[in-house]
């Protein structure tokens, strides 16, 4: 309940994703377990997580979206792949939705780091919540990727904080992502330098980007700037076109 007795606003995302007023919340996968301290609350004897955009960039920009947000999200029970995965903040997260307690919807997440650190804490997850799939590897790296995947997904985020971030998404999108799939860059404007020397503005290198993925011949469906949660960083999303993946 709010404060005052009344009901916060509830809108349903997902089966296992909902905002509640201006917060963001998933149904646990793993009752009782908080993957970083966050807030646990029970709910007509179902355990929900709350999900900070503070620590995860996809919650950011769920709740910045001016669009459909439930779109951003991948259908329950497909195989998506995740590059720059991190300690696994967010996958928790998407896991939630995407699998379920005991992957009873079937999903897979192929999780990718190159950092050895990440992996551990990744692999501990993992053994908590199947159908994730921790991958060691450079996400430029996309031979020692392809064995993991059993053929082309339907959404792709990558959240890679280093130079040439637009063409590594763009490389992985053509080489893994379904025709029409979902594609979700989190680009940061300060790893990026400018076309004609030196920064740049963070819009400049958003518009960049959405060039970049338009040249490609993706749709960019919305640039969803995250300012006041994560400075200098937007996530970019496109639908890919429907040719990709038929030749």
């Amino acid at each position: 309940m709010a404060r005052g007795g009344r009901s916060a606003r509830v809108a349903d995302l997902s089966w296992a994703v909902r905002t509640e007023g201006r917060s963001l919340w998933s149904r646990n996968a793993v009752p009782g377990v908080a993957v970083r301290g966050e807030r646990l609350k029970r709910r007509r004897g179902e355990e929900w997580r709350q999900w900070s955009p503070r620590r995860s960039k996809l919650a950011a920009g769920l709740l910045r979206s001016g669009g459909d947000k439930a779109a951003l999200l991948p259908e329950p029970g497909t195989t998506t792949l995740y590059l720059g995965s991190g300690h696994g903040t967010t996958i928790s997260y998407l896991h939630d939705h995407l699998c379920g307690a005991q992957n009873e919807r079937r999903g897979c997440i192929v999780a990718v780091d190159i950092s050895p650190r990440c992996m551990r804490d990744l692999v501990r997850l993992a053994e908590v919540r199947p159908g994730l799939v921790p991958v060691l590897a450079d996400a430029r790296d996309l031979q020692a990727i392809a064995p993991f995947l059993p053929g082309r997904v339907p959404w792709l985020f990558q959240d890679v904080s280093q130079a040439g971030q637009v063409d590594m998404h763009i490389a992985a999108a053509q080489r893994f992502l379904a025709p029409n799939g979902l594609s979700l860059l989190s680009l940061k404007s300060a790893s990026e330098r400018s076309e004609h020397g030196g920064r740049g503005t963070p819009r400049d290198h958003y518009e960049h980007a959405r060039a970049a993925l338009t040249d490609a011949g993706a749709e960019v469906l919305e640039v969803i700037e995250l300012t006041g949660w994560e400075e200098q960083h937007a996530l970019i999303v496109s639908r890919m076109p429907g040719e990709w993946g038929k030749t």
